[in-house]
């Protein structure tokens, strides 16, 4: 089953709980990272608080690109991942697929650069409510994150 909502920027979104629901491959990766009982989320520079994410490397897989951008912008090593699902983004002529992972991580280093981001942050609570505070990056305040939590929640009971 296909979900369909306009994000933020007014870009349509198709969310789906299975893999290959599209018909473009996902080229890009959005980690719902955990470290025990807390959020573990990146300070982008320009858009706030949310979780790691970005898009697939040339000459890596998918799994691999999750890992790699948990650790660039938060320093953290994910020990488990699951998939969760995927989703469609089209604004205009451009359309691209990102795949939902929830990471469980293992540990937290310090690093020299994160990138365009500004480090980790970890949050504790209901980021379900959390999550509409004006530190938080628009990305965090539509359906996609919502749903993906409570499917992450529902796995996990």
């Amino acid at each position: 089953m296909v979900e369909i909502f306009i994000d933020a920027n007014g870009c349509i979104v198709k969310l789906a709980f299975e893999r290959n629901a599209f018909s473009k491959q996902p080229n890009h990766v959005l980690v719902i990272c955990q470290l025990e009982d807390q959020w573990l989320l990146t300070k982008h520079k320009k858009r706030g608080l949310e979780f790691p994410g970005g898009k697939v490397e040339q000459g890596e897989s998918i799994e691999e690109a999750a890992r790699r951008e948990v650790k660039e912008e938060t320093g953290a090593v994910v020990k488990e991942l699951q998939f969760i699902g995927e989703y469609e983004v089209s604004h205009l002529d451009a359309t691209f697929v990102k795949r939902i992972y929830y990471g469980v991580v293992d540990k937290v280093e310090e690093k020299d650069d994160y990138l365009e981001t500004a480090g980790p942050e970890l949050v504790r609570g209901d980021l379900l409510t959390l999550r509409w505070g004006e530190e938080y990056s628009f990305i965090m305040k539509d359906e996609v994150i919502e749903k993906s939590i409570l499917k992450i929640q529902e796995k996990r009971h």
